[in-house]
């Protein structure tokens, strides 16, 4: 039977708009789904929901598993009985269009412990009955011990890392451990309630969006921080010296982003000894990410096949090299473990031929970004190119709104486009909209920013900068129903309703 083809939108949670500084699980995200049915979208893809890391990348990551902890709504704790209404209006002046994530993790940090004094007072039993579910169950205490203790001591030792903290505890001593989990035993209570909170509230978001008929589309990083939960508790996966340190990092060669390369400084996986164990710790990861999404992106798919790796020490990730990576092997025990693979592969970069044999082999599908269409002539992601098992973007967050990538455009890539597209260029996003919805390829899903019309302003985050990144939000006003109208039209049109 072939797949139906689809249409959907790209929004991350904490750029949906309100007034407490980040967007979150909250009513905003209800109405986005419903102004998500009426454009005739039946995916909404988000980035990473784990707690983010430096610079508030959601892609360097302290959990694999952990739920974003900024990204629950007191609105629902409030309806819940779970906050008093007075946290509320105790929130500061946020501006509107922009996360401002410092700010909102002070105010956030101070209700979500109030709604944990409040609980701990007076526990309703429906909630204290879910709460002793939750921390329970199989799939979420082979994770949140390990990651309630280490939030738990980070907090008491600040933010240098866990390879600073005294050796015993960093070398996850038994002894050590045992101590400090008495120590930190409320505290690492509170961490627990926060994760049941934001497992809570994100069923809410699934259900909600199941009966309207939407798919969620989740993203998964191939690479944690070195200062997550997970290098911690697994050091032996990690390609680690006896300290504790990296041997060498994870980054990319000089690409079209940045003439050095991108230096991402994650540690590396040890994938001979994932795969004596059956590629146990993957397994749990996929399996936690298709219980939050119906699909799965899988970032850097060409890590599989084959990895850059740079030394540590390097400054750039110019010097690194090209290292083999696990290929089909992992792919076909996540196959044997999760009965199918659910999956898109972020197949862009320096693509070579074991990247494309392995994408054959496991039948994934693989992107396609307009943006990247017109630097040449006959350009793979072009759409008379495109393939079936494909999903289709005009860009991804990783690229300049269409507005934005056009007017940057030289002479001879502006008129490639415009020949190719068809109009003046006063309508771009619009352009490159159509393009995608009428591409061959099974699913095409679409930045909001394109769909408001936004210009560089609008851009979600730029490679190898260090700073200034993943703080768009929109407005409410941005949600127009003539904008909805629009792309349903188009939905419509190309068979992908």
């Amino acid at each position: 039977m072939t797949a139906p083809r689809r249409a959907g939108l790209l929004l991350h949670p904490t750029s949906l708009p309100g007034g407490f500084g980040i967007g979150d699980l909250g009513p905003e995200a209800d109405r986005f789904l419903g102004w998500a049915e009426e454009a005739g979208a039946t995916l909404w893809q988000f980035l990473p929901v784990v707690p983010a890391g430096p610079g508030g990348s959601p892609y360097g990551g302290r959990s694999a598993f952990a739920g974003e902890p900024l990204l629950v709504s007191p609105e629902r704790l409030v309806a819940e009985g779970l906050l008093a209404e007075a946290a509320l209006s105790s929130a500061p002046g946020f501006a509107e269009g922009r996360l401002d994530g410092a700010a909102a993790a002070r105010w956030k940090g101070r209700w979500l412990r109030e709604s944990f004094e409040r609980f701990e007072a007076a526990p309703p039993a429906e909630i204290a009955r879910a709460f002793d579910a939750f921390r329970s169950a199989p799939e979420e205490s082979s994770w949140l011990d390990d990651w309630t203790l280490f939030a738990a001591l980070s907090e008491r030792f600040g933010p240098a890392g866990w390879i600073h903290w005294p050796a015993p505890l960093a070398a996850r001593e038994p002894e050590a451990l045992s101590k400090a989990a008495g120590e930190l035993a409320r505290e690492r209570h509170f961490h627990a309630w926060v994760q049941f909170l934001f497992h809570r509230q994100w069923e809410h978001l699934r259900r909600e969006a199941r009966q309207r008929g939407i798919g969620l589309v989740g993203d998964v990083p191939i690479y944690v921080s070195h200062d997550s939960a997970d290098v911690w508790a697994h050091r032996e996966l990690f390609a680690l010296d006896a300290s504790g340190r990296p041997e060498a990092v994870a980054g990319v060669p000089p690409d079209y982003f940045s003439e050095t390369g991108q230096l991402w400084g994650y540690p590396l996986y040890r994938w001979d000894r994932l795969r004596e164990t059956g590629y146990a710790w993957w397994i749990a990861r996929l399996r936690a990410a298709l219980g939050q999404a119906d699909l799965v992106r899988v970032d850097h798919f060409r890590g599989f096949a084959g990895y850059w790796e740079v030394p540590a020490s390097a400054r750039t990730a110019a010097g690194g090299r090209w290292t083999a990576g696990p290929g089909r092997d992992l792919f076909d025990a996540l196959r044997n473990a999760l009965g199918g693979l659910p999956l898109i592969a972020e197949d862009l970069g320096t693509i070579t031929d074991d990247v494309r044999t392995l994408l054959a082999e496991t039948g994934i599908p693989g992107m396609r970004v307009l943006q990247f269409a017109f630097s040449e002539d006959d350009s793979p992601h072009a759409p008379h190119r495109h393939v079936a098992n494909a999903v289709v973007y005009p860009g991804t967050h990783d690229n300049d709104t269409a507005r934005g990538w056009f007017e940057s455009l030289g002479t001879e890539e502006k008129r490639r486009a415009l020949d190719y597209l068809g109009g003046d260029g006063s309508d771009i996003s619009w352009d490159l909209i159509r393009a995608a919805l009428e591409s061959v390829a099974v699913c095409a899903i679409v930045p909001v920013q394109d769909v408001f019309g936004l210009g560089s302003e609008g851009r979600m985050n730029l490679p190898g900068q260090g700073a200034g990144n993943w703080t768009w939000r929109a407005r409410r006003e941005d949600f127009m129903p003539e904008r909805a109208a629009r792309f349903r039209r188009l939905v419509e049109l190309t068979g992908r309703r």
